[in-house]
């Protein structure tokens, strides 16, 4: 259903993408603790935060891609698709959460709502033919990483 080749860069760009999550969960899992070596503060200490940190610039930013996907439609399917691509970032301005489980839960809640809309992006032919191919696998790998913040 979608098999459709993902260009070279948005695969490498959105691999990429998924470093800080990836990163976060061996904290969280202890994996990756090297006392000597001189990191940047930001990429020590505690990986839920990481990820609150890190998926609370995700979401918005995603708002904005489905916004420049809006640009494609015309009429009501444009004013639906201009107002539903502000969602994430209404999402996780609304639901930050009370403290880190709660705000690790929100931002699965985002991510997933977040591939429910590329989903409908994707069937009303805004978004690229490949786009599901990427975001089903990027979305499933960011799932994984905050579950590991969340029940580990």
């Amino acid at each position: 259903m979608f098999l459709n080749r993902i260009p070279a860069s948005a695969l490498l760009l959105g691999l990429a993408g998924l470093v800080p999550f990836l990163w976060a969960a061996l904290l969280v899992l202890d994996l990756f603790a090297v006392p000597d070596w001189p990191l940047p503060t930001v990429l020590g200490g505690d990986g839920r935060l990481i990820m609150i940190r890190y998926g609370g610039i995700i979401l918005p930013f995603m708002s904005g891609v489905l916004w420049g996907f809006a640009t494609n439609g015309t009429g009501r399917q444009a004013a639906a698709a201009y107002a539903l691509s502000v969602l994430p970032a209404l999402w996780w301005f609304l639901m930050p959460g009370e403290g880190v489980t709660s705000a690790l839960i929100n931002l699965m809640t985002g991510f997933i709502g977040l591939l429910i809309l590329d989903y409908a992006f994707y069937r009303w032919d805004l978004a690229p033919q490949w786009w599901m191919s990427l975001r089903i696998q990027l979305t499933v790998i960011v799932l994984a990483c905050l579950c590991i913040g969340v029940f580990l």
